[in-house]
């Protein structure tokens, strides 16, 4: 895989398309992976730029989705591990590693590069024989869509630390302030049909947000930074079935149900909806560096 392939993935990230995904996932992993993931590509790529990720670093990806940001770390030849709690994402994730590196003649690395994991077996991505520390733990998914996000967090930072070298950089994501952020009239949906509004409800991000959870991981900040993130979606359809996939939803949808939940969110967007029937939320995204003790 080439540092042009990681582009070309961004291309196709703000074209409204995405790596091709199996067959074999669930309608919510597949629009996760098709249409929600891309989204974030511009600070995936910002921070890897940032931290200069290359060949031979080794990358560890917190909650990593369906492996879209380790695709793109791949692409500047990193050697890269994820984690998340969603099964069916991690099925995703791995064949998508495993069919990009073989469409780009790496049949070879294909075996070797791209070790998904539960969460619940992070120990089985420490170092050992043959495998060196990490060099980068990234945690992507942007905490502050909902309050209390953030607090199963804690519990995979504290087992990712140890797994790299003192000094190591490791990035949070924290969505930015809600008036740079056209999204946040959308996410409040989740609070106002929720079972428990106060803890549903999209809060005022706090600038120190992400620096108090590297507090409490015990990390030392070292740098931060803001990205434009918007969201496009080719129509509102594809942006209801996106947003939905992301979770915040859902205890909006146990409370009442689907039907509704993807009314209000369909009113919500509304106002963002273009002439050409596409959607599109500008948004920001903000990025703490903190490095392991």
């Amino acid at each position: 895989m080439t540092r042009t392939l990681g582009r070309h993935h961004q291309r196709l990230a703000h074209a409204g398309t995405a790596p091709a995904v199996p067959a074999v996932a669930s309608a919510r992993a597949r629009d996760w992976a098709e249409i929600q993931e891309r989204m974030l590509v511009p600070l995936y790529e910002a921070v890897y730029e940032r931290l200069e990720v290359r060949t031979g670093t080794r990358v560890l990806g917190l909650g990593c989705g369906s492996g879209l940001a380790l695709l793109l770390a791949a692409a500047r030849g990193a050697r890269v591990t994820g984690v998340d709690s969603d099964s069916e994402r991690l099925a995703l994730a791995r064949e998508r590693l495993r069919a990009d590196l073989e469409r780009d003649g790496r049949a070879d690395r294909a075996a070797g590069t791209g070790t998904l994991l539960p969460v619940d077996r992070m120990a089985d991505a420490a170092p050992g024989p043959g495998r060196s520390p990490y060099d980068l733990i990234t945690a992507f998914q942007p905490i502050g869509s909902v309050a209390g996000d953030a607090k199963g967090l804690g519990p995979s930072l504290d087992e990712a630390i140890p797994l790299a070298r003192r000094g190591t950089p490791v990035v949070l994501a924290g969505w930015g302030p809600p008036e740079r952020c056209a999204t946040d009239g959308v996410l409040r949906v989740a609070g106002r049909l929720s079972d428990r509004p106060p803890k549903g409800v999209r809060r005022p991000g706090h600038r120190d947000d992400l620096e108090e959870v590297a507090a409490r991981a015990g990390l030392k900040p070292d740098g931060s930074g803001r990205v434009a993130c918007p969201f496009g979606y080719a129509d509102q359809e594809s942006a209801v079935r996106g947003l939905l996939s992301t979770g915040v939803f859902d205890s909006a949808i146990r409370t009442t149900n689907r039907r509704l939940v993807e009314k209000e969110i369909g009113e919500a967007l509304h106002p963002h909806l273009r002439r050409d029937g596409t959607v599109w939320m500008p948004n920001v995204f903000r990025y703490l560096i903190a490095r392991t003790p």
